[in-house]
């Protein structure tokens, strides 16, 4: 998928392109209520976000994707469950907490459900709870339970933005999408920054839509669009335990035709995956890598993220140091493992259009090293900024200035099969941030 290459000189230009994109589709309602609390386990003040996306009436037409982590947290295994029900008409997600292996984490989702169908006047069944934030810690049950209604009564029928920024932890910025669909339309929200390496769906995402599509074509093409977007992305190897993405349509407008909504989702879903890697914790540089040439379009997506997940080339990227040795070793390591006896002999790697690697040998030189270095610092999203004593990294902005990448092209020589996968640098900020994330 082509990146729209956007630029931003601000955080109030992003977040003004943000909301031209938050129109919500006809039949959906948002609201997000915010307060404190102090978890158990820590006994230390903490805030908390709760959002509620609402249908005005329930949809048989809804579809979801989880987490393959073997650890879920309690709003997956409910999520599960919920795939088999006729109806949905809301979902209710909190920011802060992922209520996983947490006491009696099931019940009390289910306690904030019924709470959920109350104020609105529907079935507990037809409530999807989502959950994000400090895996261990038990939800602030009574403090969610009672500001549910404050939720409700702030359903809007205008935009999604208070929900893109209701939904985020770490996130330094809100991510919103959207695409037309003939007369209808297509917008998705999502959260994530760490722990990223999607087996399946990715972080928290929702997507909703007014096109008039069945359930079962909903389902089929959300699995199309996943497999196409976030199944090729990772920022740091990890896959939560809370890994969600929810598809709902509210069947208002008519379906110009199945091929149409297909790429439009898949748009949407890329433009998403893009987002949420951009936003990742730390991250100074994304990394696109096309890997084509391979036996399988698997073992392309694998090599593309062998490249992306090098902790030696992650931190060579976020230099803008060009230690293409890096590069090729992690191509290698792939294909020595899992394809011995393959001939790289016809292998050839480019980075920012340099060729590198022809037929299986370097061409490098001073005048190409000085190219790279260049196109790794146009790609550059900030600088860090040397902390002061006793103060971590921080970002100094809070918004992406563009849309560059470093562009890398691994084409292998062993097959017709491709693909392209997103990934980013390891940073001093990407450190301090997981170093001191609750403390």
């Amino acid at each position: 998928m082509a990146s729209t290459h956007l630029k931003f000189d601000s955080a109030d230009a992003h977040r003004a392109w943000l909301r031209s994109q938050s129109a919500l589709p006809q039949g959906f309602r948002c609201g997000t209520t915010r307060f404190e609390f102090v978890p158990v386990e820590v006994h230390k003040p903490s805030k908390m976000a709760l959002t509620l996306i609402a249908l005005d009436e329930p949809t048989d037409a809804f579809a979801a994707m989880f987490t393959r982590n073997a650890f879920p947290g309690a709003p997956v295994i409910i999520g599960r469950q919920r795939l088999g029900a006729p109806k949905l008409s809301a979902i209710i997600v909190n920011n802060k907490v992922s209520n996983v292996c947490a006491p009696n984490g099931v019940e009390t989702a289910e306690r904030v459900c019924a709470e959920v169908a109350r104020c609105l006047g529907v079935a507990q069944s037809e409530v999807l709870p989502s959950s994000t934030g400090v895996i261990g810690w038990q939800l602030p049950a009574e403090a969610i339970l009672a500001n549910v209604e404050h939720a409700a009564r702030a359903l809007q029928s205008e935009s999604v933005f208070p929900a893109a920024e209701g939904i985020v932890t770490t996130d330094l910025y809100p991510k919103v999408r959207s695409a037309a669909v003939g007369d209808g339309r297509i917008v998705g929200i999502a959260k994530g920054a760490g722990m990223i390496e999607p087996n399946l769906a990715t972080m928290l995402v929702y997507i909703l839509t007014d096109v008039d599509i069945s359930r079962d074509e909903l389902r089929a093409a959300l699995r199309a669009s996943v497999e196409e977007s976030f199944h090729s992305m990772s920022i740091d190897s990890d896959t939560s335990t809370s890994d969600t993405i929810v598809a709902l349509s509210s069947r208002k407008k008519k379906l110009p035709s199945l091929a149409a909504f297909q790429a439009a989702l898949t748009q949407v879903c890329w433009d998403l995956t893009e987002d949420v890697v951009r936003n990742g914790e730390g991250v100074h540089h994304v990394m696109r890598v096309r890997v084509s040439g391979a036996p399988t379009r698997q073992s392309a997506r694998a090599i593309g993220k062998s490249i992306v997940n090098s902790p030696l080339f992650q931190c060579a990227v976020c230099g803008n140091d060009p230690n293409v040795g890096r590069l090729v070793m992690a191509v290698g390591k792939w294909v020595g493992e899992h394809l011995p006896g393959a001939d790289l002999s016809r292998c050839a790697i480019t980075m920012g259009g340099e060729s590198l690697l022809v037929d299986g040998v370097f061409r490098l030189d001073p005048t190409r090293e000085a190219a790279l270095v260049a196109h790794m610092r146009a790609a550059e999203l900030y600088a860090s900024v040397p902390p002061e004593d006793g103060v971590t990294f921080k970002p100094p902005i809070r918004f992406p200035p563009h849309e560059a990448c470093v562009e890398i092209e691994v084409a292998l020589g062993l097959g017709d099969a491709e693909c392209t996968v997103l990934g980013a640098d390891r940073t001093h900020e990407y450190i301090s941030e997981n170093a001191d994330y609750r403390t």
